[in-house]
């Protein structure tokens, strides 16, 4: 499966296949969204087809749940599902804490909700997204589609006293058109430099009306596999 793959692809690759190493039989597993995520579930597969591993997922978009069918993987809805024993999702980058910045792929809402419901949430990367501060991606924040404009005007007054570098806001567009998430939602980037204080901004955020969700995710990260292009991974483990 490695073969002929770019060197991003390959680094991507390695950690989604040393992520899968952790799944066991019998488990029900969270299964993330976007490109990272993506290699994870075609390697569980890999798994369920070679080692008759029995497992069921729960995917985090309709993206992956197309994917998880095609490839033949049992999944279950999270109500029926219950708790869940691990979640292995990608993140658009992360801290030395462990903190992420996730919804680049605009299901953050599903992938919030589909961690906070599991023991353990393991999360792949290349090295390209580890970062001293978050920010350096735009955080992405879930907004209804009523009120959108109101909504923007009040987390523009809210940045001003934040600390971060800068408090650019764009709605994330689609082929001319809002990008509409699964949930039938907006998503506003907010184009920050860098977030002195996740946790403050996170609760501020998600205070606003008309706010789903932000794509800061704290503390909820337990173990980070880290890709590099040589085919290394790296783990880090949140402490304590």
């Amino acid at each position: 499966m490695s073969a002929n793959l770019s060197p991003k692809d390959q680094a991507k690759f390695v950690a989604a296949k040393r992520a899968c190493e952790f799944v066991e039989d019998g488990m029900k597993l969270g299964l993330g969204t976007g490109s990272t995520a993506e290699w994870m579930v075609r390697c569980l597969a890999d798994r369920i087809d070679k080692e008759g591993l029995r497992v069921k997922g729960v995917p985090t978009s309709n993206r992956t749940a197309d994917l998880v069918k095609k490839l033949g993987i049992e999944t279950i809805s999270l109500d029926q599902a219950g708790q869940l024993d691990l979640t292995i999702d990608g993140t658009d980058e992360f801290d030395e804490n462990l903190n992420l910045v996730k919804g680049g792929g605009g299901a953050l809402l599903q992938e919030k909700v589909v961690a906070a419901a599991s023991d353990k949430m393991i999360v792949i990367a290349d090295t390209g997204k580890s970062v001293n501060q978050l920010g350096k991606f735009p955080l992405p924040v879930e907004v209804i589609g009523f009120g959108i404009n109101s909504s923007q005007s009040l987390i523009e007054k809210l940045l001003h006293s934040q600390d971060i570098d800068q408090s650019m806001i764009k709605t994330r567009m689609s082929n001319d058109l809002p990008f509409v998430t699964d949930e039938g939602n907006y998503i506003i980037d907010l184009h920050l430099g860098r977030i002195g204080d996740p946790a403050t901004l996170h609760v501020t955020l998600n205070q606003v009306p008309g706010v789903v969700e932000n794509g800061l995710f704290l503390n909820m990260c337990d173990l980070i596999l880290i890709g590099d292009e040589d085919g290394t991974v790296y783990e880090k483990a949140k402490e304590g």
